[in-house]
């Protein structure tokens, strides 16, 4: 399977972006080259400006541009640019409503050997306690592509979460990403598998495995976690009675504990959910996914965990 670095997907149609409109403006820290928001910076050094290690500024200084009818990019480490500076994106961002664009990079345990304090597990949640937020968590590089233009063309504050290292891509040539809508990549009336981000690849990987023993399952990307695709999630519900969501983040509060909710609404269904349930440590990628449950065998035990659950519901004959 191919694979491409997202962080680097983002560096480069933020380039493209810019070129095209001169009204995007770009606010970074000291991990521009890790970002690679320096390649907007090369071309556009008027329009790009580097705080350093100093991110409450970056984020208040991107609310200012903002309120001159700037659209604007803030870009560092996922860790750095939600946890350090929430009180700022939370009053100048999100409380004004204000069209600034926050890409987070390294996210997630893949961060690797930078150890777990560089591992920002909770950055969806905090980005998702923000009303009027767009919270996206692309699947791939074309994915994130897609994100990164759609924030540029909506109004209003987004974030977007992107990756350290390569990753696989899932989707093709001439692919569409509409904000706030699940996207359908296999069929199964068996149980449904709801995932974001790296785990989408993942979902697809355990899907494949369990057809070979007569288990079907539906996969959904749900790439924007915030507007979430409720209807996506209760049609799931109703027409596979279960349901796993598999995410790069903490149990609490990202995307199983909103489809957990969503889907609490309309229909009773088990649920089980593969995330993390702790701080992580320093290791390669693949090593922490397994040591940390997030691999495509955890997947297809959630699967069946699942589907035990949903027969135990089933009224007897």
């Amino acid at each position: 399977m191919a694979t491409a670095i997202t962080r680097e997907v983002f560096g480069q149609t933020l380039l493209e972006l810019g070129r095209h409109d001169p009204n995007i403006v770009v606010v970074g820290g000291d991990l521009n080259a890790s970002t690679f928001a320096n390649l907007f910076a090369k071309e556009f050094p008027h329009r790009f400006f580097d705080l350093g290690p100093a991110e409450q500024n970056i984020m208040s200084m991107a609310a200012g541009f903002a309120a001159t009818g700037k659209t604007v990019f803030a870009s560092t480490f996922a860790v750095f640019s939600t946890s350090r500076p929430y009180d700022q994106i939370r009053i100048g961002i999100a409380q004004a409503h204000a069209n600034v664009k926050i890409v987070g990079s390294h996210a997630g345990i893949i961060t690797g050997e930078d150890g777990i304090s560089a591992q920002s597990i909770e950055d969806v949640a905090l980005m998702c306690a923000l009303p009027g937020f767009t919270v996206i968590v692309p699947a791939d590089g074309p994915e994130t592509a897609e994100a990164v233009r759609a924030a540029a063309r909506e109004h209003g504050p987004f974030y977007i979460r992107v990756s350290r290292p390569a990753t696989p891509v899932v989707h093709g040539n001439g692919y569409q990403f509409r904000v706030g809508k699940a996207e359908t990549l296999r069929s199964g009336n068996d149980v449904s598998i709801i995932a974001c981000g790296i785990m989408v690849a993942t979902a697809l990987e355990a899907a494949e495995a369990l057809a070979k023993s007569g288990i079907q399952c539906r996969v959904i990307n749900m790439a924007t976690i915030q507007p979430l695709d409720e209807e996506a999630v209760r049609k799931a519900a109703a027409e596979t009675g279960a349901l796993v969501t598999a995410e790069e983040h903490y149990i609490h509060g990202g995307l199983g504990s909103l489809v957990s909710q969503a889907a609490s609404r309309t229909a009773a269904v088990p649920i089980e959910m593969v995330a993390l349930d702790r701080y992580a440590e320093s290791g390669r990628s693949e090593q922490l996914l397994v040591k940390y449950g997030l691999t495509s065998k955890d997947v297809e035990q959630a699967v069946r965990r699942a589907l035990v659950r949903k027969t135990a519901r089933s009224p007897r004959p």
